[in-house]
C-alpha cells in the first residue's frame, strides 16, 4: 500500500484541490459534482467519497464526511494532509427559531460545541468560529442568489434523535438545554460544523458552512421535508469562485 495514501479517505498528496466542499452524505457528492466541469471520482472508501472537477475555471474537490463529529474530524485531518486549505460544509439542519423556515439557507458564523469530538482537541471554553473571509463570501453569494437566508450561530450535537427528548432518562436536562439554545438565538441545529471549525482553527484551515433547513418544530411537532441541496451548493461554489479571485 502507498504510504502517502490517507488511511480513511484514500487520497494522496496532490489528489485534493485547495478548495473542498464537504457534505456529510456520500450520496450528495455526485450531486455537487454535477455542478462541476470534467468532474471525476477520485476515491471512495467507507463514508468518504471524493470527486474533483472545476467550477468557472477554479479547481474544486468534494469529499463526504459521514454523519457526526468523529468521522468528520478524520476527513478534515486527512484532507489537510493532501493539500486542502479551504473547507466549506454544505449540509442540512433543523430550525431553532420561529422565523427560520423550511427551505431557508443558514450560513454559520459560529457553532455551539454541544458534541464530544471537538472537546478532545481543545477545552470547550475555546469558541468554534468559522473563518471570516469564507463566511463573508458565503453571505455575499447567498445575497446574490436572492434566496431567503440567515447568518449566525448554529447548534452542533451528537445525537440526531436527542431533540425528541421527552422519553429520555435525562429529559429535563435536554429540555433546559434546547430552551437555552433557542432563547440564545441559535438559528438551527446540525451535527458537523463545530468540529469543522475547531479542526480548521487548530490545523490552520479556512472553514465555513452553509445549511439548508429541512426540519422545524412547531407546537411540539417535528416536521422534516425533503428539500434538495442545489441552492446551498450553488452558493458555496460561488463563494469559492470569489475566494479564488482574491475576495473583495
Amino acid at each position: 500500500m502507498d504510504s502517502d495514501i490517507q488511511y480513511h479517505i484514500k487520497l494522496k498528496p496532490g489528489q485534493s484541490a485547495r478548495y473542498v466542499i464537504v457534505p456529510g452524505d456520500p450520496g450528495r457528492v455526485p450531486k455537487v459534482a454535477s455542478f462541476l466541469d470534467d468532474a471525476v471520482e477520485v476515491a471512495h472508501n467507507r463514508e468518504y467519497c471524493s470527486y474533483r472537477g472545476r467550477y468557472r475555471g477554479v479547481d474544486v474537490s468534494v469529499t463526504s464526511t459521514g454523519i457526526g463529529g468523529p468521522s468528520a474530524a478524520i476527513c478534515f485531518e486527512e484532507l489537510a494532509q493532501v493539500g486542502a486549505e479551504v473547507l466549506i460544509r454544505v449540509g442540512t439542519s433543523g430550525s431553532l427559531q420561529p422565523d427560520v423556515y423550511l427551505g431557508d439557507l443558514v450560513v454559520a458564523s459560529a457553532a455551539i460545541r454541544d458534541e464530544g469530538t471537538s472537546a478532545q482537541y481543545i477545552p470547550l471554553a475555546f469558541p468554534a468560529v468559522a473563518d471570516f473571509d469564507v463566511t463573508s463570501a458565503l453571505k455575499r453569494a447567498a445575497e446574490a442568489s436572492g434566496h431567503p437566508h440567515r447568518v449566525g450561530v448554529v447548534h452542533c450535537k451528537d445525537a440526531f434523535y436527542g431533540e425528541s427528548y421527552r422519553n429520555l432518562p435525562n429529559a429535563k436536562e435536554w429540555e433546559d438545554k434546547w430552551t437555552a439554545w433557542e432563547r440564545g438565538g441559535a438559528l438551527c441545529t446540525e451535527m458537523e460544523s463545530s468540529t469543522l471549525f475547531m479542526v480548521g482553527q487548530i490545523r490552520r484551515l479556512k472553514t465555513g458552512a452553509i445549511m439548508t433547513v429541512i426540519g422545524e418544530t412547531r407546537e411540539g411537532e417535528v416536521t422534516i421535508k425533503k428539500i434538495g441541496p442545489e441552492r446551498a451548493i450553488q452558493v458555496a461554489l460561488e463563494a469559492i469562485y470569489e475566494l479564488a479571485q482574491g475576495g473583495r
